[in-house]
């Protein structure tokens, strides 16, 4: 199985890529995607927050994750 991520934003130029592909043993959550990505680029976790969407859809820590799931990791967005 694997899980392919859309990067938005400083999540983007933190990975270097608008999408990245991971492989994910079954079953995963958006937790341990979010730590997986941590430990793979410790600068996502200097941000302050970053959600996490699947289907278009803000999603819970505990939210399982399927291959055919639309994933994006959404950073801290400033307006004025």
């Amino acid at each position: 199985m694997s899980l392919t991520i859309a990067l938005y934003g400083i999540t983007r130029d933190i990975v270097g890529a608008a999408t990245i592909e991971l492989p994910a043993p079954a079953p995963t959550t958006v937790g341990e995607l979010l730590a997986e990505m941590r430990r793979q680029y410790p600068a996502l976790g200097e941000l302050r927050s970053c959600a996490v969407a699947v289907n278009q859809e803000y999603a819970p820590t505990d939210q399982p994750l399927h291959p055919v799931d639309e994933i994006a990791l959404i950073p801290p967005v400033a307006g004025g």
